[in-house]
């Protein structure tokens, strides 16, 4: 039987505990990655996201959201055919974050700035597009921030054909905290439930982005930061600040 119940209460308590350790333990990393994206946005860069499955959800956390920062985009895997010519049964393929060949044409429809600053996030940090993308940013001589669960990476083998994963190409690794299999509810026969990735993902991320606002604040630069589309006013700032990276950082879905 596992030692703790399976209920809310629990998992609660136990990604309570989880967040605490990673704002705690990643206070470095943090300001280390906020350094660069300060950087690169007082260098007229964009922050470039990218992670496959559920770790879209971070590239999302980054990208195009009320608070955030309005030089932000999101690499996806559908944009080879949204943004490309792929046909749209490609997409289909359930393993398509395995294949490293996805990651260059991404990369190319992308088309980064060299002031660019990449964030990558996969909670193993093996799948062959992932680290396929990180070895093109950094053949590129883009900074790298991986956010992985270090625990995770560790105990798994690489997909891509160099053996390689994530954290052996990042300039600063950001542990999410995570398990071995992502979740924080043993069951009682085998396995576990309730995954804590998305939630410390997230966090890190507003992490960073509180940090960057205090050094950009720090340098006299204004924070190009989205208001809610939902307030008064705030399409128009919006627009106003987007107008600025056109044709650099793309809002579809």
């Amino acid at each position: 039987m596992t030692d703790h119940a399976i209920d809310a209460a629990t998992f609660t308590t136990l990604a309570l505990e989880t967040i605490a350790r990673v704002s705690d333990g990643q206070h470095e990393a943090v300001l280390a990655a906020a350094a660069l994206w300060a950087d690169s946005l007082a260098g007229n860069g964009v922050i470039q996201a990218f992670g496959t499955g559920h770790s879209e959800a971070l590239a999302t956390e980054i990208s195009g959201r009320a608070g955030g920062f309005v030089p932000t985009n999101k690499l996806a895997l559908r944009d080879v055919v949204l943004r490309g010519d792929k046909p749209k049964e490609f997409i289909s393929d359930p393993h398509l974050e395995r294949d490293p060949a996805t990651a260059r044409a991404l990369y190319e429809i992308a088309a980064p700035h060299p002031q660019d600053v990449f964030v990558i996030a996969s909670n193993s940090g093996i799948n062959g597009s992932i680290v396929e993308m990180a070895t093109i940013v950094k053949e590129h001589g883009h900074p790298l921030i991986a956010v992985t669960s270090v625990e995770h990476g560790a105990r798994s083998t690489s997909r891509h054909p160099s053996g390689k994963r994530l954290p052996d190409f990042a300039d600063v690794l950001l542990d999410n905290g995570a398990p071995f299999g992502d979740s924080l509810l043993e069951l009682p026969g085998g396995g576990t439930a309730c995954a804590i990735s998305s939630i410390t993902g997230a966090l890190l991320v507003q992490l960073i982005a509180a940090e960057t606002i205090r050094l950009l604040l720090a340098r006299d630069i204004t924070p190009p930061v989205y208001l809610s589309a939902n307030i008064p006013a705030g399409d128009e700032h919006n627009k106003a600040l987007e107008a600025r990276y056109a044709g650099r950082i793309n809002r579809t879905a």
